[in-house]
Order: structure tokens, then sequence, then C-alpha cells
């Protein structure tokens, strides 16, 4: 049997782009994943209709479904949506669908043939990028960090496009304190400094121009994180066996 996927949409005032994204990403699973799968649109807090529009396109596709949290920040909405998940694989994925659905079905096989955590790399030479120089520089430089303070060998920390086994999240989050953007961060450096399995899968990436994201604060934000699991040190977590498919 194959393992059940739940894929999780964190979103905040994103009315005009759900339905677009909803349809795109149920039509791409229908046609190529053979897992069964459950899409959550987890809302932080938004202030739009994204509301109306979730619980109508909750209607009008089977497989998805809408969870209010009523406070901001993506982290914390896939806390949430992840430790109340009962599927076999937990992920998640952009609202605006930067990366191409196509890498989806390498995530998934990543973690049946025995990983703990797939993620998406932007960063990786086999990638194919399309963004501006100054957030480019900006990501390579952060990834850099990284890697000088941690000796992880992650190729991307912050690409929003990642899964995991759902026993490898009950592990892990319980120790992650960030419910923001540097959420994605702790979660891979705590992984890779505590043994678990991680793949990375070079992914084909297209900026979005209309993003909110405040790349100063965010960076701010990042590097108090850092310093944090540096000096504070990063939290014990012991790895599960792999994922079984003998379900």
């Amino acid at each position: 049997m194959n393992a059940t996927v739940d894929i999780t949409i964190p979103v905040y005032n994103e009315e005009d782009v759900l339905p677009r994204t909803i349809a795109s990403l149920t039509d791409f699973l229908a046609a190529n994943l053979p897992n069964p799968w459950k899409v959550t649109i987890a809302d932080n807090a938004s202030t739009d209709g994204t509301q109306e529009v979730s619980k109508a396109l909750c209607e009008n596709h089977a497989g998805v479904n809408y969870l209010h949290i009523p406070q901001k920040g993506r982290g914390k909405a896939l806390k949430l949506a992840w430790l109340d998940s009962n599927a076999d694989i937990v992920s998640y994925m952009d609202a605006d669908l930067s990366t191409d659905l196509s890498h989806f079905p390498q995530l998934i096989q990543a973690l049946e043939t025995g990983n703990h955590i797939a993620v998406g790399s932007r960063l990786s030479k086999e990638s194919r990028v399309s963004r501006g120089l100054k957030r480019e520089f900006i990501s390579r430089s952060y990834n850099r960090l990284i890697n000088i303070m941690f000796r992880t060998g992650l190729p991307d920390a912050q690409c929003g496009f990642k899964a995991m086994t759902k026993t490898t999240a009950d592990i892990i989050i319980p120790h992650i304190k960030n419910d923001n953007w540097f959420f994605d961060t702790e979660l891979l450096v705590i992984g890779a400094k505590r043994g678990f399995k991680i793949a990375s899968i070079p992914v084909k990436w297209d900026d979005d121009p209309t993003s909110t994201v405040n790349v100063i604060n965010t960076a701010k934000e990042d590097i108090k994180g850092l310093l944090r699991l540096r000096f504070g040190g990063v939290p014990h977590a012991q790895p599960p066996e792999p994922l079984s498919l003998d379900l």
C-alpha cells in the first residue's frame, strides 16, 4: 500500500491566487501521485476573503480541507497542521506554486526509499531558477552562513517545498521554537545535526514578483535564530525508523 500524504498550503491574504493554485495542485496530484492524498489550506489569520474562498474551494474540490489559525506565522501553521495529521507523510508548498509541481513525486519517493526529510533545492547545480540577482545573492549567502556555522551541508534551507515522514515531524517539531520564516532552517539544522537522513531535490523554481515577504526583516529574524541555535545549542532528537511501506 502506498503511504498517505498530506500537503499543507500556508496562506495569508491569498484570496486571489488560491482558486488557481488549488485547481492546478489537485489536477496534478490526481494525475501524477498514486498515493492517497489530502490538501489542507492553513489560513494564518487572513484579513481578506481567504476564508470564504477557501471554504468554497473545499466544496468544489475533493480532498481539500480548510484550517483556520488565529495567529500569523508560517511555522505555526505547519506545526498545527502537521501534528494534527494522520498521514504517513506531511509536506508543504508555497501558495504561489513557485516550485514546479513535477518535483513533488520526487519528494515522496525520497521518503519512501528511506529518508526522513526531503527538500527542494533552488541552489543545486542542476536546479533551474528564475529570480533577481539580489535575492539570489541573499539566498546563497544565507545558506553559506548556515553551513559555516553548523557544517550541515544543506544546499537550500528556505525553499518552500518540503516533505517528511509524520514520525519525523512528531519528533522534531516540539523542539522548534520559531513560528515564522526561520521555522524551515531550524527544522533542517536540528535534522542535519542529529542524524536524520535528508534528501535534497534540485528543482525548477520561478520567483513570484508579487511576493509580500519582507526580505530585510526575514533576514534579521534568521540571523537571530542562527545565533540562538549556535550558542544555545541544537536540541537533541533521535531519528525514527525509516518509513515502512508494509502499511
